[in-house]
């Protein structure tokens, strides 16, 4: 199984900098590879040194440009080299079984969107998460269920996004997801 995790090219708090390599720690330890941005830098080098410490391969997909400035991670299971963050996200999806998001900052946001929305179209019908640690991702949660109580998402795409604090009861509900059998058809406002 390969997981791809979305998190930061920012360090936040020493507590996601410790989150983020104990979930690469995990994964490897429970023979699962890690698909990531390829970063050496921030959460992103956390998760990948945290497996590959626990002697797991690591998959990186990272755009040239950042190769440029020096940010790769130098010493992965396989570095891909793309052109563009489209190419990134694309191979990502491609290389994976399974998204989940770490605490982050706007494009770790912009990547967890982009794969459950492509999930509640059908384009694949993999799990996507969030690791919710230590209550980082609270107000969005919060957010994401008001746009379900306004209208504009539907019960069955919210059931789609997986949200724990507790990685092993994540990696678990991961391996038992089933894609809503919901197809959006109607559109009739609210009242």
């Amino acid at each position: 199984m390969r997981v791809c995790v979305f998190c930061g090219s920012s360090s936040g708090r020493v507590r996601h900098v410790e989150a983020a390599r104990r979930v690469g720690r995990t994964l490897a330890e429970r023979g699962i590879d890690v698909v990531y941005g390829g970063g050496r830098v921030g959460t992103m080098g956390a998760l990948a040194d945290g497996a590959l410490a626990a002697g797991g391969s690591v998959i990186g997909v990272i755009p040239r440009a950042l190769v440029d400035w020096e940010v790769a991670h130098g010493n992965l299971t396989e570095l891909r080299v793309v052109s563009s963050m489209h190419e990134r996200k694309a191979l990502m999806v491609e290389l994976s079984d399974a998204f989940v998001a770490l605490p982050g900052g706007a494009g770790t946001l912009e990547e967890l969107f982009e794969v459950w929305t492509w999930a509640q179209l059908g384009l694949h019908a993999k799990p996507v998460a969030l690791l919710d640690v230590d209550g980082y991702f609270g107000h969005l949660v919060a957010m994401v269920d008001h746009m379900v109580e306004e209208g504009f998402l539907k019960p069955p795409y919210r059931d789609m996004l997986l949200v724990d604090d507790d990685l092993d009861r994540l990696l678990t509900r991961i391996r038992e997801y089933r894609t809503p059998d919901y197809r959006w058809t109607d559109d009739k406002p609210l009242p």
